[in-house]
């Protein structure tokens, strides 16, 4: 019997050397409990399961150029990696204020930076959408620096039970808040073959977004349901089979990868919270803020170059990268999560 006399609940086990759950996977879904498991993991080159490694960190740092006493913003919490580095350098002095819309990650996140040291005094966290920032300014005055970094968590990623990668069988999900919103697998329920198509094409670059949309509606209209992430896969592979043998099956990994990524955007309204997010951001920075904005593909890469190019033109920003800032061959070799990643910056006029 444990103190209070709750009867000991022993942990389940798994048969075999290795968990195929992942709910099973305990040492690497609580990680700082299994310094040793986590660097085995990390040495072969893999994120283990539940965590997150930050990207960009060493650039990130030097160029917003925090300081103690400084007020900023953490607009996408995630594990809390980046906002470690940054609750580091502000030693104490000053707040940092985060968001992020997944209410179960950032809830974790919180637990972890709190159990570090960093309570309410110095972060405050907000289970909203970095697209409402202006409700935070009111408490928080003017940012002096502020980061979104616009992955997707590799913790979402390792979840078959969020439907974010056809690697694991699961729910046809895709939301980043649960709670909200309708799942990816019945908005295809509802959807023409020429939305559709659109949709791959204008949040994913898909070369064969016809084929795959085709079929996937066909499959719809014979009653055949598309409501796990293998169900998902197994259409995109359907439509490829035209392509030569040879090059077939990287084929369909890479256009099932850029068919999850664009229902992920629909389903989420990425690229409208991203343009509202954008809109905002400069009138809740301070004179001489500093933003940094990681992105990882090509949609999302475009709304951010447009806005801090067109408000540079305005005047509203004194400066902004003329180049993107990419992780070092180094730093992608040992995370292959980085490779797709561009570092943005602007600062305030």
């Amino acid at each position: 019997m444990e103190e209070g006399g709750q009867p000991h609940k022993r942990r389940v086990r798994y048969s075999g050397t290795h968990p195929k759950s992942f709910r099973e996977k305990y040492k690497e879904l609580d990680p700082e409990k299994y310094p040793e498991i986590i660097a085995k993991i990390r040495a072969k080159r893999n994120t283990p399961a539940g965590m997150h490694i930050p990207i960009l960190v060493k650039e990130i740092l030097e160029f917003l150029k925090i300081e103690p006493g400084q007020t900023g913003l953490d607009a996408t919490l995630g594990y809390g990696g980046h906002t470690l580095e940054i609750l580091k350098c502000l030693n104490h002095r000053g707040h940092l204020y985060a968001t992020d819309v997944d209410a179960v990650e950032s809830a974790k996140a919180k637990k972890r930076l709190n159990a570090l040291g960093y309570g309410e005094e110095i972060l405050s966290v907000y289970n909203i959408n970095f697209a409402d920032i202006d409700q935070i300014t009111a408490e928080s005055g003017l940012f002096d620096f502020a980061l979104a970094d616009l992955g997707v968590s590799s913790m979402q990623l390792d979840d078959p039970e969020r439907g974010f990668t056809f690697k694991r069988d699961g729910p046809l999900d895709l939301r980043l808040n649960p709670a909200k919103g309708i799942p990816a697998g019945e908005r295809l329920k509802n959807i023409s073959q020429e939305k559709l198509q659109l949709m791959l094409v204008e949040n994913a670059d898909e070369p064969y977004a016809e084929q795959i949309s085709r079929a996937i509606t066909a499959r719809l209209r014979r009653g055949e349901g598309i409501e796990t992430t293998s169900q998902l896969r197994e259409a995109v592979a359907g439509a490829l089979r035209f392509l030569p043998a040879h090059t077939r099956d990287d084929s369909i990994k890479k256009s099932a990868r850029r068919t999850f990524q664009a229902l992920r955007i629909d389903v989420n309204k990425e690229f409208e919270a991203l343009s509202a997010f954008m809109e905002k951001l400069p009138h809740c920075m301070a004179k001489g803020g500093r933003i940094a904005i990681l992105t990882f593909h090509s949609g999302e890469d475009r709304i951010v170059k447009q806005s801090f190019k067109e408000l540079f033109r305005e005047g509203v920003y004194r400066e902004v990268a003329r180049d993107v800032i990419r992780p070092s061959a180094g730093e992608c070799d040992l995370n292959s999560r980085a490779r797709s990643a561009k570092m943005r910056w602007a600062v305030k006029a």
